[in-house]
C-alpha cells in the first residue's frame, strides 16, 4: 500500500499569494487544449486559432512607455507577504465587517486576490495627480515588499526614502504610469461582474489614465468622464485659466452587465409634480408635445376644448401623428391649462416615470460638495492639531456617497474598495450613506503609513489620521440617533509567518533546529490564523469559531469550509473529534490544517491523515 503523508505547505509556493499568471494558463488550457503542446504554448498554434482577430502590424496603434512590460510582470508576480491583525488599534473586531489595511496598497492588492476575487462591487480611488508634489509610491521589482518594510521602519531603513516625482527626474510621466498600471490590473480583478471603478483624477495625466483604463478594462466598458466642481470661486492667481474642477473616469468591470442605479429626485423635482385635475392616476407634470425634428406625420391642426385652433408652430412637428394624439386625448392625458384654452401639453404621471434620475456627468459643487467642504470634514472628525496636516487633496463626502448610490444594488449590501485612503474619506461616506439608507454596505481600505507633514502627538501617518476620522464619525452618529457604528478591523502588511527553509551550510546543525520550529518567534497564533484564511481565499471579516476538543483549540472558518489547530502534542483522539465536526457542522468540503512538529508522535501525524479520510476530508496540510 502507497505511504500518505500530510503535505507540508511550503512557504515559497502556499505561502505567496495568488499565482495570476498560472491561473492564466489554466484558463486558456481550458478554452484552447490544442495550443498547449509539452506543457507550452504554441503561440503559431494560438494565431490560427485566433484567425482574423491577430495584428501582426508593428505600426499599429499602442500606448507604451518605458518600464511598461516590467509593471505587467510585477502584477503578475505573487506576494510573500501577509496581513497581520492588530486588535488594539481596531474597533468592533468582533462584529465589524469592514477593514483598514496600512501597507503598500500593490502588496495588498495581490493579498487580496483569493479573498476578494471578483467580490468588490464598487471601487473608488483618488490616486496621486502627478503635480510633481505628491508621494509616488516606487516599486522594487525584485522585492518590493522589502522596500516597504524599510520605509515602513520594520527593518533598518538605510536611508530608504519614498519621495516625490518631479518632471526633473526625467521620468515623470513614466513614473507615474509604472505606478498606476499595475495596481489598475490587480484591482479589476477583485471587481464583480456588474462592479464599477470611480478614479479621480486632474489634466496632468487624464489623458495617459483613460488610456491604460481603455487597455486594462477594455474600451468598450469606458462609461463616462464625469467634471466635478471642486472649487465655486476663481482663482485670479492663475496665470491662464483658473482650474476650476477634476475628472472622474468611470468603467465597469462588464458594461453589458453593470448598470447606475437611479439617484432619487430632489425635493424641488418632486414639486413639480401636481394634480390640479385631481386626475386619480395621482400627480403629474406636462410636458411639450412639439419637437423640432421632422415627423412626416406631425404636421395637423388640433381643435381644444373651447374650440380654439392649435398648430405644431412654425419649423415643428407633433410628436405624435393624431389618431395617436386623440388616443390620449380620450385617456384624459392632454392638458389643456386651467381655463382649457392653452397650446396642448402631455400629462406625465409620476407613478408611470421612471423611480428617479440618470446620472448625470457635470457633478456641480452644491450638488455634491467641494474642496473647502472636503476640509471642513476633515478638521471636524480627524483627530489633529497641525492645520498644515490638512490633505489638499481631500474629497467631500457627498461627492463620494453620490458615487454610492450610483453604484449600489438595491439590497445595499456590497464590498467597496479604496486602496488609496488618505484619510478615509471614503470609509467615512460609507458609514454615513448606510446610517440614512439603511445599508450593509462594508469598505475596505487601504493606506501607506506616510508621515504626515507635521509631527503630532497621537497621530503620526495619514493612515492614523484616518482611523482617528472613522473612530469619530461612528461616536458622533452613534450620539446622534443611538447608531451603533461598525468598526473597522486593522491590518497590517509584514512578511510571511513562516520561515522559508534556507539552509546554513555553515551552521547546518542551528538551521535544522530552527526548522522544527517554523513558524516565526514574534508572530501569534491569530497571524498565522489570518495568514491561512488568505491563502485559502477566505474573508479576513468572515465568522471564526474557537472550539475546544480534548484540551486543544480547534479554529473552524466559515462554518467548516477551514479547520486549523496550531496546537503541539496532538493526539488521536484529537483528529478523531476534528473528524466527527464535518458531520456536525454539515460540511460539504472541509481542509484542515496542523502544525507540522504538533503532533504527540510521529506515529499520531502517519494516520492522521486516514483517520481524516474516514470521514471524507481528503485536503490535510501542515505548516
Amino acid at each position: 500500500m502507497p505511504e500518505h503523508k500530510i503535505q507540508t505547505l511550503d512557504p515559497k509556493t502556499d505561502g505567496s499569494s495568488k499565482d495570476i499568471v498560472q491561473e492564466n494558463i489554466e484558463k486558456l488550457k481550458e478554452i484552447f487544449p490544442e495550443i498547449f503542446t509539452e506543457d507550452k504554448i504554441d503561440f503559431h498554434k494560438l494565431k490560427e486559432t485566433l484567425g482574423d482577430y491577430t495584428d501582426t502590424q508593428e505600426d499599429r496603434y499602442n500606448f507604451t512607455w518605458h518600464g511598461k512590460s516590467s509593471a505587467s510582470r510585477i502584477a503578475q508576480t505573487p506576494s510573500t507577504g501577509t496581513l497581520r491583525p492588530c486588535k488594539e488599534e481596531s474597533k468592533n473586531w468582533e462584529t465589524t465587517g469592514n477593514l483598514f489595511i496600512e501597507g503598500d496598497n500593490l502588496e495588498v492588492l495581490k493579498l487580496l486576490q483569493k479573498s476578494y476575487h471578483k467580490k468588490i462591487k464598487m471601487i473608488y480611488i483618488d490616486p496621486p495627480y502627478n503635480t510633481g508634489k505628491e508621494f509616488i509610491y516606487p516599486d522594487n521589482y525584485k522585492d518590493n515588499l522589502n522596500t516597504y518594510l524599510k520605509y515602513s521602519g520594520q527593518i533598518d531603513d538605510e536611508g530608504c526614502k519614498f519621495s516625490s516625482n518631479s518632471e526633473q527626474s526625467g521620468r515623470y510621466h513614466t513614473n507615474w504610469l509604472n505606478m498606476m498600471y499595475p495596481r489598475l490590473k490587480l484591482a479589476r480583478n477583485l471587481l464583480r461582474d456588474d462592479g464599477v471603478i470611480f478614479i479621480s483624477i486632474d489634466d496632468n495625466e487624464q489623458s495617459n489614465l483613460k488610456k491604460i483604463c481603455d487597455e486594462i478594462f477594455g474600451e468598450d466598458n469606458f462609461v463616462a468622464v464625469a467634471i466635478w466642481q471642486k472649487v465655486f470661486s476663481p482663482k485670479n492667481t492663475a496665470a491662464y485659466f483658473s482650474e476650476d474642477h477634476d475628472y472622474i473616469l468611470i468603467y465597469a468591470k462588464r458594461k453589458d452587465v453593470w448598470s447606475p442605479q437611479l439617484l432619487p429626485r430632489s425635493e424641488e423635482a418632486i414639486a413639480r409634480y401636481k394634480n390640479p385635475d385631481e386626475d386619480p392616476r395621482g400627480i403629474w407634470s406636462s410636458g411639450d408635445l412639439t419637437a423640432r425634428n421632422f415627423y412626416g406625420q406631425g404636421q395637423y391642426d388640433v381643435i381644444g376644448p373651447t374650440g380654439k385652433k392649435f398648430g405644431a408652430g412654425k419649423g415643428r412637428y407633433w410628436r405624435q401623428n393624431y389618431s395617436k394624439f386623440k388616443e390620449l386625448d380620450a385617456d384624459n392625458r392632454i392638458w389643456w391649462g386651467e381655463d382649457k384654452n392653452n397650446m396642448p401639453r402631455l400629462k406625465r404621471f409620476i407613478s408611470e416615470v421612471k423611480a428617479g434620475v440618470v446620472p448625470q456627468t457635470l457633478l456641480l459643487h452644491t450638488k455634491v460638495g467641494n474642496t473647502q467642504e472636503a476640509k471642513k470634514e476633515l478638521l471636524k472628525y480627524a483627530e489633529f492639531n497641525e492645520t498644515a496636516n490638512v490633505l489638499n487633496s481631500v474629497k467631500p463626502t457627498r461627492l463620494l456617497r453620490h458615487l454610492l448610490k450610483i453604484a449600489s444594488t438595491p439590497d445595499k449590501n456590497e464590498i467597496i474598495l479604496d486602496f488609496f485612503a488618505g484619510s478615509a474619506s471614503l470609509g467615512h461616506a460609507v458609514i454615513a450613506q448606510n446610517h440614512e439608507d439603511k445599508g450593509n454596505r462594508k469598505f475596505i481600505l487601504v493606506q501607506l503609513p506616510e508621515p504626515l507633514p507635521k509631527d503630532e502627538p497621537n497621530v503620526k501617518t495619514i493612515a492614523d489620521l484616518g482611523k482617528s476620522r472613522l473612530n469619530k464619525v461612528s461616536a458622533s452618529l452613534k450620539k446622534c440617533n443611538s447608531f451603533i457604528g461598525k468598526g473597522y478591523k486593522v491590518f497590517k502588511l509584514d512578511s510571511s509567518n513562516i520561515k522559508p527553509w534556507d539552509a546554513d551550510f555553515d551552521n547546518l546543525e542551528k538551521a535544522l533546529f530552527d526548522s522544527v520550529e517554523n513558524i516565526k518567534k514574534d508572530r501569534t497564533q491569530d497571524d498565522v490564523l489570518y495568514e491561512l484564511q488568505l491563502k485559502y481565499g477566505f474573508d479576513l471579516t468572515g465568522p471564526i469559531e474557537e472550539k475546544i476538543i480534548e484540551g486543544k483549540t480547534i479554529y473552524i472558518i466559515d462554518f467548516g469550509a477551514l479547520v486549523i489547530c496550531l496546537d503541539s502534542d496532538i493526539t488521536i483522539d484529537v483528529v478523531e473529534g476534528i473528524g466527527k465536526l464535518k458531520k456536525e457542522l454539515k460540511s460539504k468540503i472541509m481542509r484542515v490544517v496542523f502544525k507540522d512538529n504538533g503532533f504527540k508522535t510521529d506515529v499520531v501525524k502517519t494516520n492522521a491523515i486516514q483517520i481524516l479520510k474516514q470521514y471524507k476530508i481528503e485536503d490535510v496540510k501542515s505548516l
